[in-house]
């Protein structure tokens, strides 16, 4: 589905730059502004853009990246509070207003055994916050069973649009779109779901969605379940037996679970001990694959035990 604010969003993205490394993209097709994902700037290399295909220079190759723009990016981004920014450099990464994310590389000022502070900026990862409002309409319908919604596990490999499909579930559930609104909790460890900013989402998660941002999964999932009284629990990329615990607890509650992994299909999620777990206790009872077509992306849903529909 096209994201019909992708400019505005990609020129939001933009507006971070200094203005002579912004002004190559004032050249970009509003067609590429649209499909571009990063903008990847390395100390001494030229400045790139990321596309679903890979990765590309600025139009026109443009001028070599210096330690004085990524210097100024960071004051621009954070409203000339860069120490802020560098103090949460133990993510990796830090969320800026319209969502966007910067991830963030240099040499690391060690503290107590971890990563304390970075110094010496080498290089930075403006990711572009995009939504895509109506993505999950083709499955919302089939994660329902006589009106209930049911727990489902959304698969695919990497940078196929797990999240995003994910983000505007939450969205419909949260918002009543095509069935009763429920209230919604989102475990948010690497801030990709809501975007909060200024503890506010960025992105549109829903009316009736309360984020846990920023902290592990497991620990957010159960914060949530203790504190929210969510109807319905919500997280990105399970990978870790503590992430599926979490889950086990939280189903047992009776509350209805979303979540991510990455996985080529169903035969490679039983492969694997952490999700074959899961499948066989029947903490989901709804798979979502994610596949690519000649024409764009393909929604296969299963319900577990029978054939996909």
């Amino acid at each position: 589905m096209t994201d019909l604010a992708g400019d505005m969003r990609f020129l939001q993205a933009a507006a971070l730059l200094p203005h002579r490394l912004r002004k190559p993209l004032e050249r970009l097709g509003e067609e590429d502004q649209h499909r571009a994902e990063e903008i990847r700037l390395r100390c001494g290399r030229p400045a790139s853009l990321v596309f679903p295909e890979g990765e590309r220079p600025f139009p026109g190759g443009g001028d070599l990246v210096t330690a004085g723009d990524l210097s100024l990016v960071l004051e621009i981004a954070t409203q000339a509070s860069a120490h802020t920014a560098l103090s949460q450099v133990k993510n990796g990464f830090f969320t800026v207003r319209d969502g966007h994310r910067i991830g963030i590389c240099g040499s690391a000022v060690v503290k107590n055994g971890g990563i304390y502070n970075l110094r010496q900026i080498s290089s930075l990862a403006i990711r572009i916050a995009r939504e895509a409002i109506g993505a999950a309409a083709p499955v919302a319908d089939k994660l329902l069973e006589h009106g209930r919604l049911r727990s489902t596990l959304i698969l695919s490999p990497p940078g196929w649009g797990k999240t995003t499909l994910l983000r505007d579930l939450i969205r419909m559930i949260s918002d009543g779109d095509g069935m009763s609104p429920m209230r919604v909790g989102v475990a948010d460890e690497r801030g990709e779901l809501a975007a909060v900013w200024e503890g506010k989402p960025q992105l549109n998660v829903g009316a009736l969605t309360d984020v846990m941002d920023g902290c592990p999964k497991a620990a957010g999932l159960l914060m949530l379940l203790r504190g929210m009284n969510p109807q319905v629990l919500c997280a990105d990329e399970i990978t870790a037996p503590e992430d599926a615990a979490a889950l086990e607890m939280a189903a047992n509650c009776g509350v209805v679970l979303l979540a991510t992994a990455h996985a080529e299909g169903k035969e490679d999620l039983y492969s694997r001990p952490l999700y074959r777990r899961l499948l066989e206790g029947n903490t989901f009872q709804r798979l979502v694959s994610i596949e690519r077509t000649p024409t764009g992306r393909a929604f296969r849903v299963e319900k577990l035990g029978e054939k996909a529909c």
